[in-house]
Order: C-alpha cells, then sequence, then structure tokens
C-alpha cells in the first residue's frame, strides 16, 4: 500500500486525537513505516508543543508508539524521500527534545489529562536530563507528589520510588 503526501498529516492527526493510547498505534505504525521515525516523532513533538490541551495528552499517548520498528513492509509513501523529510533541524537529537519539553510541560501545564499521558513516558531522574533541566525534575516530582489526583500521585512514586 503506497500512502500519499496528505496520508501524513490525517495519519498523526488521527492518532492524536483517538483517546485509547492502545488504539492509536493503528495510526502511528503506517505512519513509521511510510514516512519515517524521525518525521513521525518531529510531528508529534510540534503537536506537543504548540497544540490545544487535548492535542498535547494525544500527543503523549502516540509518543509511545513512535520507537516502534517498521513492521509493514508493504506499507510505504507514493514518494520515496518522504521518509528523510523531517523536521526540525536534521543535527537535532528529536528524542532529547521530547524529554525537555514534556517535561517542561508537565510542570508548567495545570491541566490534568496532559499530566496524566505525559507522566508515564516522563524519566524523572536526574541523569535523563542535562543539568541546567535538574530544578525542573526535582519540581516535576514535587508536583507529581502532591497533586490532588490519585494516580499522579501513584504514577510518580511507581517511577521514583518512596
Amino acid at each position: 500500500m503506497n500512502l500519499s503526501e496528505d496520508a501524513f498529516d490525517v495519519l498523526i492527526e488521527a492518532a492524536v486525537h483517538d483517546p485509547d493510547p492502545s488504539f492509536n498505534r493503528q495510526f502511528v505504525e503506517p505512519a513509521l513505516n511510510a514516512f519515517g521515525q524521525r518525521r513521525v516523532q518531529a510531528a508529534l513533538l510540534d503537536c506537543l508543543r504548540t497544540g490545544t490541551n487535548a492535542e498535547r495528552a494525544g500527543a503523549a499517548r502516540a509518543w509511545y508508539w513512535s520507537a516502534l520498528p517498521a513492521r509493514m513492509p508493504l506499507v510505504r509513501a507514493e514518494d520515496p524521500d518522504a521518509a528523510e523529510r523531517a523536521e526540525p533541524d536534521e543535527d537535532a537529537d528529536i528524542p532529547a527534545e521530547w524529554r525537555e519539553a514534556a517535561l517542561r510541560e508537565f510542570v508548567s501545564n495545570e491541566h490534568l489529562d496532559v499530566r496524566r499521558c505525559l507522566l508515564p513516558g516522563l524519566p524523572l531522574w536526574k541523569s535523563a536530563h542535562p543539568p541546567e533541566l535538574h530544578d525542573l525534575v526535582d519540581a516535576a516530582v514535587r508536583i507529581a507528589r502532591s497533586h490532588p489526583d490519585a494516580y499522579i500521585r501513584h504514577r510518580v512514586e511507581h517511577q521514583v520510588g518512596g
């Protein structure tokens, strides 16, 4: 199956707007195979940075699947160079940018669903972040431990221990 360039935006939008963190895989996986991991992750990062709260939460749910290896060899882009087109800068480390953006979003955005969706994939140990972000890691742990939501309080203890 060959996917047109327009299919990329449709798949990413569907993945971000699907509320089921398991079902959204059916949109992420074909995008990965046809357009490449770098491009999919860059699109999800952009959604995390600029989307609505619902889109930010959806990007966090979809991010989980963006590390999958290509497993659908028959799903390709019509344009063979489509997988090479990624934004931002080609030298960017998208997963590191995601970790920083997710950490900043968790600390600054009080929206419950955004925090619930970001937390499971958010590394809350300082060694996962550059030194200039260590204060934000401490803030994220503090926020999560004192959060009124039981899931967030439980999840942070699961991630960092008591």
